[in-house]
């Protein structure tokens, strides 16, 4: 083997190694029991032009791009229907919106796509739970209201207890919370199979995307503008790499140098300009941001926002 080959070879054993690292910062033990997830019926691919769409920016839902495996258009409409009562997230249309990310970072090439790779084994952990759940209805604990911090009197939480309450135990990220909690499934002091860690770890990589995302649709003032691989750099430093060791890091590092250009998201989306580009992204943008949010309220509230 030359010395080309051996180095393509340790950079991809060293990329493989990141996406196995890449959302904890460490290795997350015995994933691959997990990874055995249910058929996911995706119920949520048309959205009317009804008071949902209008919450993102306008009446009409994006258009699909032919030919492209992500559709932007379809992680909208899963966006948009991921809020529910006054400040919950129903988990179905949210991890729905994962699998729509993960096509999208399929897309910019197998580098990035090896970090996609562990986020898709985590969607799959939740679902799974979900499935274990509605197989063994009588194993299930009702939750109990008045113990959890969430439900407290706080006024426009009430809407959310009643509403999660008539679901099953992961029908939203609230549900979930309060049936893994009773359950005793959570433990604030080791790594557990819990919904809700796991979901702590597909919410700090929501906000990465949403940062970059967030970047890529920033219209330059002058000059050239920046090309996606610094912007999802940057993003990077002000969110996940806080959680990450000094090794995955320098990893990501290498990842990110491998993406594509500007133009390759104009096609991606089916945009014209920047003009465009920027238009649907500020509507995915600002949805993310309200199922973000939402998410980091019901985590906070529980104290789940350190969950090792």
């Amino acid at each position: 083997m030359g010395v080309k080959s051996k180095a393509a070879a340790a950079i991809l054993v060293l990329l493989l190694f990141l996406g196995s690292l890449w959302l904890h910062g460490g290795l997350d033990y015995h994933w691959d029991s997990c990874l055995k997830g249910y058929n996911h019926i995706n119920k949520f691919h048309q959205l009317s032009n009804s008071s949902v769409a209008d919450a993102a920016e306008g009446p009409h839902v994006l258009e699909g791009c032919p030919g492209q495996t992500f559709q932007v258009s379809l992680l909208l409409s899963h966006l948009l229907a991921a809020p529910a009562y006054t400040s919950d997230v129903l988990l179905q249309p949210y991890l729905s919106s994962w699998d729509e990310l993960v096509k999208f970072m399929d897309a910019l090439g197998p580098m990035v796509g090896l970090i996609s790779k562990e986020i898709e084994s985590k969607t799959t952990v939740i679902r799974q739970l979900a499935q274990q759940a509605a197989e063994n209805p009588e194993a299930e604990l009702e939750p109990d209201v008045h113990s959890i911090n969430s439900v407290s009197k706080e006024a426009g939480t009430k809407n959310d207890v009643e509403g999660s309450r008539h679901g099953d135990a992961y029908h939203s990220v609230r549900s979930m919370i309060w049936t893994e909690l009773d359950s005793g499934l959570v433990d604030f002091h080791q790594q557990t199979d819990s919904g809700c860690r796991t979901l702590l770890r597909l919410h700090r990589a929501l906000l990465w995307l949403q940062l970059f995302l967030q970047k890529l649709a920033e219209i330059p003032v002058a000059g050239r503008p920046r090309s996606p691989s610094e912007l999802c750099r940057e993003a990077y430093k002000s969110t996940l790499a806080k959680h990450h060791t000094w090794f995955v890091r320098r990893a990501a590092e290498l990842a990110f140098i491998a993406m594509p250009e500007r133009g390759f998201f104009f096609r991606l989306v089916c945009a014209q300009n920047q003009e465009e580009l920027s238009a649907m992204l500020n509507r995915v943008v600002q949805a993310i941001g309200v199922v973000y949010d939402r998410t980091q309220k019901a985590l906070e509230e529980n104290g789940m926002l350190d969950l090792p």
